[in-house]
């Protein structure tokens, strides 16, 4: 008899039957508030009639169309959907199935299109787990352990973390900036730098926001050494921050945008934007694969853009997620265990950290363990698991968020008292 990986662990206890918008039921119909969202990825929550009416259509007529042998029309369309929306000049997009490859993607045109070997990414940063993107990861040991050695041509620099220095965003952001240029003095010569990589929210590394003026001080870099800025989007994209994309935020102009997780509501998709003059200077063969692009997922796509546009998913989720920070916040002030409440829009982490400030991993998992009892579903994250992340659907209500919350405070005062 056959069984799945001992090494796959489930966050949470439920054995899912069905979903419906943000909630999961098991097979006795108990009822969840999925806050986990497939981790990011069912942007317009299960099963929305939108983009199940779209991908029964396409499996009916066209399942597979490889897009290097044939073209299909959900495919273009897709491809004319994301330009409305991709920061201005990027204008040509490469579809494979997972973030990680979208990563690596990003990686071989950086080098080819620039001649350069290094890729410099920061510390927390999570880009995959394939051999390629988990060189450039950072959020935990489990990623790399074992497995070296990595990839050539990688090169960390300090992502600026205000809370764990106990400093100021400001100062964070100096010192990050300062050891990025001792970085480009000392490890990776700006003649030998293709790209920066940088998330613009951490998600496994913790959920911290990169200040905009990190991001500002990436991009003057960038354009002065004659390097690529890579944003990965994987997680924030598709309006999880409350913009379209995370780095909206910053009003920084990218030279490669990734994206996954949110843009096909469940169905396997990721695709990497970049401008006509530096996609041309992707070496012929150097892109392709059997099931990028696929039909049904690029039909669920397209849908599920559609329903983020008519439904105001982006403003919502700017909205909703103000709310769910502030009454996070509330909770995290009866209990000082949580040291941190942070993020952007429906990206939002609860830190958990002991007297003397040090990373409470235990306490938070006795905190997501007991919200999935009361019918919560939650994730931790961090490099010691200490962060309990929320990211629900972005359709979430104001009563779901209110639920939630409230859910919350009890499993906070359970797992302290309890």
């Amino acid at each position: 008899m056959a069984e799945l990986s001992p090494v796959l662990k489930q966050a949470t206890p439920v054995l899912a039957a069905r979903g419906d918008g943000v909630h999961l039921y098991d097979e006795d119909e108990r009822r969840y508030l999925d806050f986990t969202a497939g981790i990011g990825v069912t942007s317009t929550g299960h099963c929305h009639p939108r983009v199940v009416e779209a991908a029964q259509q396409q499996v009916g007529t066209l399942i597979h169309g490889q897009y290097t042998t044939v073209m299909h029309r959900p495919l273009l369309q897709l491809t004319e959907r994301l330009g409305e929306v991709l920061p201005a000049g990027l204008d040509r997009l490469f579809y494979v199935n997972s973030g990680s490859e979208a990563v690596e993607a990003s990686v071989r045109l950086a080098r080819q299109a620039t001649g350069r070997q290094n890729i410099v990414a920061f510390h927390g940063g999570f880009h995959g787990r394939t051999m390629g993107a988990g060189a450039l990861t950072t959020s935990g040991v489990k990623t790399r352990a074992g497995i070296g050695p990595m990839m050539p041509g990688v090169v960390f620099s300090p992502f600026p973390e205000a809370y764990r220095h106990g400093c100021s965003e400001a100062e964070a952001v100096r010192f990050a900036l300062t050891e990025l240029d001792h970085v480009l003095a000392t490890a990776s010569a700006p003649a030998d730098t293709a790209a920066f990589i940088v998330e613009p929210v951490l998600g496994e590394g913790g959920y911290i926001p990169a200040p905009p003026e990190f991001l500002a001080g990436l991009r003057e870099r960038a354009d002065r050494h004659g390097a690529l800025l890579i944003v990965d989007e994987v997680q924030t994209g598709v309006g999880r921050t409350g913009r379209f994309w995370g780095i909206d935020h910053a009003g920084v102009r990218p030279d490669v945008v990734l994206t996954a997780k949110g843009l096909a509501s469940g169905f396997p998709l990721s695709a990497m934007a970049a401008s006509d003059e530096l996609m041309a200077r992707a070496w012929p063969g150097s892109q392709g694969g059997t099931y990028g692009g696929n039909a049904v997922a690029a039909a669920a796509a397209v849908a599920t853009l559609d329903v983020v546009h008519e439904e105001g998913l982006v403003a919502n989720a700017a909205e909703q997620g103000d709310r769910l920070a502030e009454g996070l916040r509330k909770v995290a002030a009866e209990h000082p265990v949580i040291g941190d409440v942070r993020g952007r829009g429906l990206m939002v982490g609860n830190e958990f950290t002991t007297g003397d400030g040090k990373p409470d991993t235990a306490g938070a998992a006795r905190a997501q363990q007991a919200a999935a009892e009361r019918g919560l579903l939650l994730l931790t994250c961090g490099p010691h698991a200490n962060v309990v992340r929320m990211i629900p659907p972005l359709v979430v209500t104001t009563e779901q968020v209110d639920d939630a919350v409230s859910i919350w405070a009890e499993a906070v005062e359970a797992a302290m008292t309890g």
